[in-house]
């Protein structure tokens, strides 16, 4: 393992703090926690980030999420194992992972609104902008 390159929440704690704020606010979205850790995980295999691959995969299975699913994750696009619900999050997830590439089209947002309250649109962004700082960070400082 590669040594911490630099300790970014000690030398940034307001910054991290914010971050660890986002975290818990989502929390308690109706979003649902497996829901947003199957998100996690997947914006972390696109990522390559390791740290959080190992955390995420370990949270949805203490969470008793069905490990095939977990297995099937990076292939959800022709896996049985999703939901409509989670499939419209994964896509809207790869959408903005990537947004450089795919400037979040309307067909995935549109995709969303049968799945999803306003408020729950709004939290799955700030999940998936979450996830992408924390990924960078680790990825980053070699956490």
């Amino acid at each position: 393992m590669t040594p911490l390159r630099l300790a970014y929440a000690a030398l940034s704690p307001d910054a991290y703090k914010g971050l660890l704020a986002t975290k818990k606010a989502l929390e308690t979205s109706s979003l649902g926690k497996n829901l947003i850790e199957l998100v996690y995980l997947r914006i972390s295999q696109i990522n390559g980030c390791s740290f959080c691959l190992e955390m995420h995969s370990q949270s949805l299975r203490a969470g008793g999420e069905n490990v095939a699913k977990l297995d099937a994750l990076a292939g959800w696009h022709v896996s049985a194992h999703f939901s409509e619900r989670e499939r419209a999050a994964l896509q809207w997830s790869e959408s903005l992972v990537h947004v450089a590439d795919t400037h979040a089209p309307d067909c995935d947002y549109d995709n969303l609104r049968p799945h999803f309250t306003a408020r729950e649109i709004a939290d799955l962004t700030f999940a998936v902008a979450l996830m992408s700082a924390f990924n960078r960070l680790a990825i980053g400082m070699r956490q």
